[in-house]
């Protein structure tokens, strides 16, 4: 098996997790835009938005420290050891002091009659934090299955919980089963979504225990301030990451012309129709569980590059045929959100091509964690992170949420084109910009045929031809990358 066919098959089974649970995360939105309103669901997704940026603070990268110095199997257990004890200490601290200063958290963001929602997300993001680095060493030690077998124990509880709450409850309670009572509240709306990712949390954490017993290996301040200084500049990258890929949620509340109290209905239709876009993001997430392990394992073999290059090539097309299919049968897809949210189908299109740049951008970055240049992509994630929030700050007062999207577009071209600018000097990676290119363009020509074709023919025909289209694309990456391979028995050049 070659090694990009080896990383493609651990993307598989770490996709499992992530797409069985998209998957079944759809079936959450389907329920909360048929049971909490616009503006209720506008608190999920400025709330779940924060916790974003509050994970980087909690985790403050140990993870990717972890696998830098934890790679050697000699000093794995110490780094290990040393991660996990360094984020015991600093997950208690943070944790704390959120749960002692909540109420004035809770007025600060506008919820002070829901000091409860601050509790809740505190200890969220604690047992989140603490399970990250038990999973990392799961990737880092190629246990996927394990580590898939607790992602879905995580999604389970937390989708069992959720439809117990919002749909059997509910049923049950009119139908005179008084017993339900006992467990549920007709009070609680929304903070039902929130306990049930909290227990979902506890349950995994609880899963992990076994990982937790290299903790015995003991604290090596000397390799601690290593782990530090290299995940620092990490931080800041994430952190920014998190302001490229969330802030336009939290800021919308602020930017759109309403009350903040009127927009959260704003927010809430932008963040389901963001939802939509997120086939990308699944398969992104699937394949940096993979990846990211994965190139530091390899990172020593004389045609690294070319595998990273590869790679690459095969990301962006598995990402553009995600893209293509949900343009092409977005007449269906969009019935998981609820007529309500139609209105902001438009920034569906946008979006996919956002989400696939920023799986580019995390290809084209994984030179500057390789080199220890980690401080390089500080700055582009700033600088992406900057962008973000001026064209937000011009755009969301002009058009809107749709001002938002285009904001993304433009912060994931231009830091895929200052990664791998910045990345010729150091790390040069044979990328076939060529073909990541056309396939990319291939599929939305395809998409806009069909637009052009949509009015002039009726309705069964249109859906033939979609199915086509769809037919045509898949057809043409197999000739070209596959085909071609067999018949010339090489890799294919760059175009």
């Amino acid at each position: 098996m070659s090694l990009v066919k080896k990383l493609a098959s651990e993307t598989a089974i770490y996709g499992l997790s992530s797409i069985i649970g998209r998957m079944l995360n759809f079936i959450l939105t389907f329920i909360y835009a048929r049971t909490f309103s616009t503006a209720e669901n506008g608190v999920l997704n400025e709330l779940y938005a924060y916790v974003g940026f509050l994970i980087v603070i909690f985790s403050y990268r140990m993870e990717s420290a972890f696998f830098r110095f934890g790679t050697p199997e000699a000093d794995r257990d110490r780094s290990y050891a040393t991660g996990l004890i360094s984020l015991l200490g600093s997950t208690l601290i943070i944790t704390t002091a959120f749960l002692i200063f909540a109420q004035p958290i809770a007025n600060l963001l506008d919820y002070s009659d829901h000091v409860g929602y601050i509790r809740w997300f505190a200890l969220i993001l604690a047992f989140d934090c603490l399970a990250e680095l038990p999973f990392a060493r799961l990737r880092l030690e190629q246990r996927p299955r394990r580590f898939v077998a607790g992602k879905l124990l995580n999604i389970g509880v937390n989708i069992f919980l959720n439809v117990f709450w919002l749909i059997f409850c509910p049923w049950a309670a009119k139908h005179g089963m008084t017993w339900v009572y006992y467990v549920w509240s007709t009070d609680w709306g929304v903070s039902s979504v929130f306990i049930a990712n909290l227990i979902s949390s506890v349950a995994t954490m609880v899963f992990l225990l076994p990982q937790m017993r290299g903790i015995q290996k003991g604290f090596d301040a000397a390799l601690w301030r290593k782990m530090i200084f290299y995940a620092a500049p990490l931080i800041i990258v994430q952190f920014a990451g998190i302001v490229n890929q969330m802030l336009d949620r939290t800021m919308l509340k602020w930017l759109l012309p309403g009350t903040p109290a009127e927009n959260l209905s704003q927010v809430g239709i932008y963040g389901n129709n963001y939802k939509l876009a997120m086939l990308i993001t699944i398969f992104t997430q699937a394949y940096r569980y993979a990846a990211e392990p994965f190139f530091f394992r390899h990172a020593g073999e004389k045609n690294a590059p070319e595998i990273q290059a590869d790679a690459t090539k095969w990301f962006t097309i598995a990402a553009t045929t995600g893209m293509v299919g949900v343009l092409l049968f977005l007449d269906l897809v969009k019935y998981f959100l609820g007529e309500r949210y139609f209105s902001g189908l438009k920034v569906v299109p946008i979006l996919l091509m956002a989400n696939v740049l920023l799986g580019v951008y995390y290809n084209l970055s994984v030179w500057y964690r390789l080199k220890d240049k980690t401080m390089l992509g500080a700055w582009i994630s700033i600088l992406g992170a900057g962008l973000t929030v001026a064209l937000n700050v011009i755009l969301v007062p002009r058009i809107g949420y749709v001002g938002a999207a285009w904001a993304a577009l433009a912060t994931y071209t231009f830091m895929c084109v200052a990664t791998w600018v910045t990345s010729l000097k150091y790390y040069p990676v044979p990328y076939q910009f060529g073909r990541m290119a056309f396939y990319p363009g291939v599929g939305l020509a395809f998409w806009a045929l069909n637009l052009w074709l949509e009015p002039m023919l009726p309705l069964l025909v249109i859906w033939t031809v979609r199915v086509l289209f769809f037919g045509a694309f898949l057809g043409l990456v197999y000739w070209l990358e596959i085909r071609t391979r067999q018949r010339n028995g090489t890799r294919i050049e760059p175009i």
